[in-house]
């Protein structure tokens, strides 16, 4: 019988040495917790993936290459001859309405005046939300001199904040000092996208 207990004895003092308490953690598995230490102090990046798709950038402007009504936009008819540019961009914010645009050589490209503004000295800009549908909406700028090498610039805001915009499409058009030409559109914001940009608009 004192064998059995020295023994007993003996197998407690080895456990007390190697510090078998039953309590270390590696010994009680954690599975379905998360570590959540990366989140400290930062920032959910998908909470401001939005914040700023009320501005609505076009990286450059083009002409108008075409002469078919089959081209209207929201109704509103192409010019009657050819245009092209060396560029532009333009930029509306939905919230506020402002709106800024510029446009860089925009001249007729075949005809008589060819290479030239011809009669058109006034542009402006106009956002066509939700083109071809039933709740289309149009708004548009006042009116700016084009120059003789087919220069125009804009800022301003629109009459009208428009809002809740789908599918928006940004034209220059003959501004309405030649009633003739119906305020037709001669060229396109392209290349669209969504998004501030250095604080501006």
């Amino acid at each position: 019988m004192r064998k059995v207990l020295a023994l007993l004895l003996m197998l407690g003092s080895a456990s007390a040495a190697f510090g078998f308490d039953g309590n270390d953690p590696r010994d009680h598995p954690t599975s379905g917790r998360s570590d959540h230490r990366g989140d400290r102090g930062g920032h959910d990046d998908s909470a401001f993936a939005h914040d700023n798709d009320a501005v609505v950038r076009w990286k450059t402007i083009v002409g108008n290459i075409t002469v078919s009504n089959n081209d209207a936009v929201g109704g509103i008819n192409p010019g009657t001859t050819p245009w092209s540019t060396l560029g532009g961009r333009a930029s509306v914010n939905l919230v506020t309405g402002q709106v800024s645009f510029d446009v860089d050589g925009l001249v007729l490209n075949g005809g008589n005046a060819t290479g030239t503004p011809g009669g058109v000295d006034q542009v402006e800009g106009s956002l066509i939300c939700d083109a071809g549908m039933q709740d289309q909406t149009i708004f548009t700028t006042t009116p700016v001199q084009l120059n003789a090498q087919g220069n125009a610039d804009f800022s301003g805001t629109f009459n009208t904040i428009p809002g809740t915009c789908t599918n928006p499409l940004f034209l220059i058009r003959i501004g309405p000092d030649l009633p003739g030409a119906n305020q037709r559109w001669i060229a396109t914001g392209a290349v669209r996208s969504f998004g501030d940009s250095h604080g501006q608009n």
